[in-house]
């Protein structure tokens, strides 16, 4: 027999998929229910999401989940949402309909419009906003259809045009107030949000030629949101909590103090060092892939880490299986990898939309080299892996370069933590412990429903909703400090000659 309880229904909507869930006062994530969403690049440096689907996905899956829920006899009383960052959608709102296709975050097509303007522009972003111009912007992708497409110029004159995030869009629909509102964690990912002030670097807005009446409301991550539709769900709850995805997880990580660092992997790897209520002081572009950001804003304080990011990590792995078929899944690359103990000379560099660390630059390419015709299946499988753990090695790097504070351990999520062969070589490469949680992959939903729940309704206070996570397992290293500086200069070697090719490629030598 099931007993009756509390729980929050809680949203995690990612770039390759999206998923509703529930989560106790034990912080037990249960009736889970996933669909996975397109990603199309119909050109190099454009990334594009059908912002309609993501919508009905999202429903799809959180109807699910709440019949789900009500056949077990739970109680929903209260909505979570988790969403991918800095993916921008244009809707009118008369029909409810984005107009355009979204423009996701690993997006880079203004990037040389973003760099002609990062000579005037940078010092002061990084410095109040917590990142330079970069490679994209959804205030400048908006601002080009405000200027060449039909239906948004005329929507924006009739005045029934929203702009705004993933996490906009879907409170708009979602909750009663049908008003345009973000958060911080994800008002700072879209580069224009002053840090230490809790509003918009309107000065910068108005150089992208973004017109300021369109802006969404800023709330803060743990706030309320209104109450759901009752004729979009069917139920009528309030809404209590609106983050990005990573910086959810990592709070679902237990990740909550200063100097606690995590990575969380999904369709990219983001590696956060939590730096407390302060924010660290700006250092110039010396490591122009470090970000500042907003880890979370609740009572009226914003808590900040310091982030960088690997873009494409779970997208490569499924890039390699759907696109190439090298392999059936990546499950199956992960247990290849299993079966041999290196490379044997075979690397991965996994940029698929260019470089972060440990230099910006979008022109950078992906690669795979050292193959002999004596290298297995189970080698690339392994270096496959292997790319991805040094890069997150170096956004590790980056991060401490900056910090004022040493982390002592990895906290690990997301689909890929589960890899034991990806976790060791990460140990290995990076000199510090990997712990991944329990229900690691499902920090994202766990972590939102902490945020929502934490006033009162589930738990009294986010260290109290982190009690109830436990730990999976520790991987520790057992490469020494030698094997593990040769291992990495070497890789380190591979990186610099594709930075030397995307130079090429920038100066108009490349193909």
């Amino acid at each position: 027999m099931t007993r009756n309880r509390n729980v929050i229904l809680a949203i995690d909507e990612g770039t390759s998929g999206t998923r509703a869930a529930v989560v106790d006062a034990d912080g037990q994530v249960s009736c889970l229910e996933y669909l996975p969403l397109n990603v199309d690049s119909p050109r190099p440096g454009v990334v594009e999401q059908d912002a309609n689907t993501i919508l009905e996905k999202t429903l799809a899956v959180c109807r699910a989940t709440l019949a789900r829920a009500a056949s077990e006899q739970l109680n929903v009383v209260a909505l979570a949402i988790a969403t991918q960052r800095a993916t921008a959608v244009l809707w009118d709102t008369h029909t409810g309909r984005a107009l355009v296709p979204a423009m996701v975050w690993q997006d880079t097509r203004h990037a040389s419009e973003l760099d002609q303007l990062a000579a005037k522009w940078d010092s002061t972003l990084i410095e109040r906003v917590g990142r330079p111009a970069g490679v994209r912007s959804p205030y400048l992708w908006a601002a080009h259809h405000l200027q060449k497409t039909p239906s948004v110029i005329l929507a924006q004159r009739e005045r029934r045009l929203a702009f705004g995030t993933i996490d906009t869009w879907l409170l708009w629909h979602l909750s009663n107030e049908r008003v345009c509102v973000t958060t911080p964690t994800n008002a700072t990912s879209a580069s224009a949000y002053l840090l230490a002030e809790h509003r918009y670097c309107l000065d910068w807005i108005d150089a992208l030629g973004f017109p300021q009446s369109l802006l969404p409301e800023l709330r803060q991550d743990a706030d309320e949101f209104g109450r759901t539709r009752p004729e979009v769900l069917g139920i009528d709850v309030p809404i209590l909590a609106c983050a990005g995805d990573q910086l959810a997880g990592a709070v679902g990580l237990g990740c909550l103090d200063r100097g606690q660092s995590m990575c969380v992997h999904g369709t990219g790897s983001f590696v956060d060092l939590l730096v407390g209520t302060q924010i660290p002081p700006a250092t110039g572009t010396s490591h122009d892939g470090t970000l500042t950001m907003t880890a979370r804003r609740q009572h009226n304080v914003s808590h900040y880490s310091l982030e960088t990011f690997v873009a494409t990590t779970g997208s490569a792995l499924n890039w390699i299986c759907e696109k190439l078929h090298w392999f059936d899944n990546p499950a199956q690359i992960s247990a290849l990898a299993a079966t041999v103990n290196s490379a044997r000379g075979v690397t991965f560099l996994p940029a698929l939309t260019g470089l972060r660390v440990p230099q910006l630059q979008p022109n950078a390419r992906a690669s795979l080299c050292g193959i002999s015709i004596a290298t297995t299946q189970a080698e690339i499988a392994y270096a496959i892996l292997e790319g991805i753990a040094h890069s997150v090695a170096l956004c590790i790097d980056a991060n401490q370069v900056i910090a004022d504070v040493e982390a002592s351990e990895l906290v690990v999520g997301g689909g890929l933590s589960g890899s034991d062969t990806l976790l060791q070589i990460q140990t290995d490469l990076s000199g510090m412990p990997v712990r991944r949680m329990h229900e690691s992959d499902r920090a994202s939903l766990r972590g939102i429903a902490f945020l929502a729940g934490s006033s009162g309704l589930l738990w009294d206070s986010l260290q109290q909703a982190r009690a109830t996570i436990g730990t999976d397992a520790v991987f520790e290293p057992s490469a020494d400090s030698g094997a593990r500086a040769k291992r990495r200069a070497s890789w380190q070697a591979r990186v610099e000659a594709e930075l030397a090719h995307a130079s090429a490629f920038d100066n108009g030598c490349g193909d």
